[in-house]
């Protein structure tokens, strides 16, 4: 058995079932699929919709994680299938050092605490930055022109949706390329937004710059929602099209534990700049 198979099948025995799950008739299987970049090989999951195509797709990004079983990948396989019901085809991307992408460096996790042990919380704010802003950036864009180049993926219809981390990372795509349809974030900067003031400089000038829609969706109780007031404020000072969404309190995981709780909107905003 393929090892994103199994976790699929893990993660349906396991995993507490909720309203979305329970109308599924089947569960829907993943291609685990190599994403290039240069000289690195990222690995992904990818679900397609049934049918010939061509599909509207999303690009997921996982927050920052090292270690594959079993958090990420059998978070995915309950998440993902969400977008494939409502007919999109999806990509959870893993970066470079991350989950099935161990291979293909050292984990950001990982390089975080190192640095943040050796010189303290400055020094890894402004690792992270230049992380988020070279090689994990450069990941996500290959993510997208992979994506673009399947013969079933309408390469004209193509958002990206990204959780901590990679909701940051998912502003910067936005920031990048003005080709995407639009963006959804999930808890983007929440941990890091109150003690990186550089941080916050970054996100904001890349709303101020992207030309596409964004989402930005937070729980009430995760570490802060002040980036998403921050980046919504802005939107809105710029007359930009957006829309900001606080959960009730679900915790920083709840793209993946309160999907009930933001669907209809989410999707609703996606169908609106994406599908059409």
């Amino acid at each position: 058995m393929r090892l994103h198979h199994f976790l699929v099948a893990l993660f349906l025995l396991a995993a507490p079932p909720t309203p979305i799950v329970a109308q599924t008739p089947r569960a829907i299987a993943a291609d685990t699929v190599v994403v290039p970049n240069g000289t690195v090989r990222l690995r992904a999951l990818l679900w397609m919709p049934d049918g010939p195509g061509p599909f509207p797709a999303v690009l997921f990004n996982p927050g920052a994680g090292c270690r594959i079983p079993p958090a990420v990948a059998t978070r995915a396989a309950g998440f993902a299938p969400t977008f494939v019901r409502h007919g999109y085809s999806v990509l959870i991307l893993f970066r470079r050092g991350d989950g099935l992408s161990a291979d293909q460096g050292k984990c950001m996790g990982d390089l975080l605490r190192s640095e943040e042990a050796a010189k303290g919380q400055e020094a890894r704010n402004q690792l992270q930055l230049v992380l988020l802003t070279t090689d994990h950036l450069s990941d996500v864009i290959a993510g997208v022109s992979f994506l673009r180049s399947l013969a079933k993926v309408d390469a004209k219809r193509i958002g990206v949706v990204g959780h901590s981390f990679g909701g940051q990372l998912t502003l910067l795509a936005a920031e990048h390329d003005p080709t995407i349809r639009a963006v959804v974030t999930f808890a983007a900067a929440a941990a890091s937004w109150d003690g990186s003031p550089e941080l916050r400089t970054r996100l904001l000038a890349a709303v101020r710059e992207a030309t596409v829609p964004v989402m930005l969706v937070h729980a009430a109780d995760d570490s802060s929602t002040a980036p998403a007031y921050a980046l919504a404020g802005e939107l809105s000072r710029l007359g930009k099209r957006h829309v900001l969404k606080i959960l009730p309190d679900h915790g920083h995981g709840a793209v993946y534990t309160a999907i009930a709780q933001w669907e209809t909107d989410v999707f609703r905003f996606l169908d609106d700049y994406v599908r059409r």
